[in-house]
């Protein structure tokens, strides 16, 4: 996991971690992204980091309710580890230590589930 500062834009900071997960998960085929994630600078980059398929995900001009396709992955998981004390607010002064606490939600999470299947 890569955590970057926050004056670095999300296309900014992708090709490092695009090249981190290339890496550690070589099996990826797609990038899904909104459209902070569209331009030169990101095909760019993906290039750069391997075979990637980019799909960006655009909100509906429309002023309705519309769910977006894979996006409820995204806010379910942030909203588990929300429910962590420690990570419902920015305490932490060191990036290094807030992804340690985000790894460590992540790890109670998955085994609470592990052990409630297993049983």
């Amino acid at each position: 996991m890569l955590v970057g500062p926050a004056n670095v834009q999300d296309r900014d900071g992708a090709e490092p971690l695009l090249a981190q997960v290339r890496h550690l998960f070589p099996f990826i085929e797609r990038v899904i992204g909104d459209a902070g994630y569209q331009g030169p600078r990101m095909l760019a980059a993906m290039q750069h980091t391997g075979p990637w398929e980019l799909q960006i995900v655009r909100r509906c001009d429309k002023h309705r309710f519309v769910v977006l396709p894979k996006r409820w992955i995204v806010e379910r998981t942030l909203g588990w580890i929300s429910h962590h004390r420690r990570l419902a607010r920015d305490y932490e002064r060191h990036i290094r230590t807030a992804a340690a606490f985000v790894r460590l939600a992540m790890i109670r999470i998955m085994l609470r589930r592990q052990a409630r299947y297993s049983t």
